[in-house]
């Protein structure tokens, strides 16, 4: 039997209650049945899109510094935007790539970006 082919981000963390708090202001969860794997923490939302925690390794995630980063699409941009209002970089606006997006930091200060296609 063969799955669809499908890719999940592995998002590091440094403080794993803020930034499990954080996805969950995005839909995401963790499975109240599902097995416990310590430090690598896995989360779903209602469509079934996956983010896996992980713990960063100590001095790797320097805050400010952070290479990492996630895009979610949605189609519900501007609802997901007001959850996280007053942590924005940058509010949802129309940008030249065809997507209507907004950009926030998790806790690691990784790169967040959700967005929708316009074109």
């Amino acid at each position: 039997m063969s799955e669809k082919r499908r890719v999940t981000a592995v998002i590091p963390y440094n403080d794993l209650a803020a930034t499990e708090a954080f996805y969950g202001l995005l839909g995401f969860h963790r499975d109240p049945d599902g097995d416990d794997y310590g430090d690598y923490v896995m989360l779903t939302d209602e469509g079934g899109a996956e983010i896996h925690l992980t713990k960063a390794p100590e001095g790797w995630l320097i805050p400010g510094k952070s290479p990492f980063g996630i895009y979610f699409y949605a189609d519900n941009v501007e609802a997901l935007a007001s959850q996280l209002e007053g942590k924005l970089i940058h509010p949802p606006k129309q940008q030249p790539w065809g997507m209507f997006e907004f950009a926030v930091s998790d806790p690691g200060e990784n790169l967040v970006r959700v967005g929708r296609r316009t074109s």
